[in-house]
């Protein structure tokens, strides 16, 4: 299970396809040395005066680990902890199919988060990492300090987003700020926007989308108190 915080960007240094799926190595820490976390106004390790820590650590990578990628639950399958954090996944046929992990290619930048520990804040919301479906950018502005993306919403998913209900985007938990027939936006403060891959997001590029589980739980619930009802 994952919150939708973000814990750190990490970069595709190798990507091949391999026994009817997709084999990725990811370098943690964004390629820039930096390993940073997006919890609001501050980077993970920084104080309120604004000192800077150590930031997200992730030298306790082992075998089998749950891992999102872009909100794509994954499993650690090989690592290292030096020089930096590497790590492997192995993307399924079908997780090539629903996702475009498919299509990232050596350089691109992916958000990390790993799987909320017993002992963990949850900050975000309920996240499976089990994603729903892909949509499309439609559109970019910059208002203020903040940013206003907007985001075509597909039919197979559009009774679970409602407004000011959360949505997990690219593995991000975000607030739905407004929502049309066919179209959901949302509003990214600067932190999000500076150290999630949001940043190099541009109209027309694809996002993973997963809806708040606990919609699918009620629809699935009801329908059964409905159907018990009908039969009676």
């Amino acid at each position: 299970m994952f919150t939708g915080i973000v814990e750190t960007t990490g970069t595709v240094v190798e990507a091949n396809d391999d026994e009817g799926g997709r084999r990725l190595r990811i370098e943690v820490g964004g390629g820039d040395g930096e390993e940073r976390i997006s919890t609001g106004n501050r980077t993970a390790g920084e104080s309120e005066d604004g000192d800077s820590g150590a930031g997200v650590a992730y030298d306790d990578l082992h075998h089998g680990q749950s891992i999102a990628v872009n909100g794509v639950c994954l499993t650690v399958e090989a690592f290292r902890t030096t020089p930096v954090p590497t790590f492997e996944v192995f993307l399924a046929a079908e997780t090539v199919e629903k996702t475009y992990l498919g299509e990232v290619a050596a350089g691109d930048r992916v958000n990390l988060e790993r799987a909320l520990a017993a002992d963990g804040r949850f900050d975000g919301h309920l996240v499976q990492g089990h994603v729903d479906t892909t949509a499309e950018v439609t559109g970019v502005e910059r208002v203020g300090d903040d940013w206003y993306f907007e985001f075509a919403l597909p039919p197979d998913v559009k009774q679970y987003v409602v407004q000011k209900g959360s949505i997990t985007v690219d593995g991000i938990s975000l607030t739905v700020a407004d929502r049309g027939d066919d179209r959901f936006a949302v509003a990214i403060i600067p932190t999000t926007y500076d150290l999630t891959t949001l940043s190099e997001k541009a109209v027309g590029d694809p996002v993973h989308l997963e809806v708040d589980v606990v919609a699918k739980y009620v629809e699935q619930m009801v329908a059964g108190y409905r159907d018990a009802i009908e039969q009676a």
